[in-house]
C-alpha cells in the first residue's frame, strides 16, 4: 500500500508555483504546454495542484523551459 500523501481534505501538501514562474517569465500557459510537448489540459492540471503525479521527463522539460529548479517549482506544505 502506498504511503498517504493527502490531506485530510484530499488536498495534496505539494504546492505547485506554476503561476508565478511563468508570471516572472512573461509567458503563457500555452506558450509552456508548446514548448514542453505538453497539452494544454494536462499542463492546467498541474498548474492549479490537481496532478497527482509528475514523470521526471516532463519536471525535467518545464524546468529547462523555465530556466529554474525543481524546488522553484515545487514546495512542500507541512501541517
Amino acid at each position: 500500500m502506498p504511503p498517504k500523501t493527502d490531506t485530510d481534505d484530499g488536498m495534496s501538501r505539494i504546492a505547485v508555483k506554476l503561476d508565478d514562474l511563468l508570471y516572472e517569465r512573461r509567458m503563457t500557459l500555452t506558450e509552456l504546454a508548446e514548448r514542453v510537448g505538453l497539452t494544454l489540459a494536462n499542463l492546467s492540471i498541474l498548474k492549479t495542484g490537481k496532478a497527482k503525479a509528475i514523470r521526471f521527463s516532463t519536471l525535467e522539460a518545464i524546468c529547462r523551459e523555465l530556466d529554474c529548479q525543481p524546488g522553484d517549482l515545487l514546495s512542500y506544505e507541512a501541517d
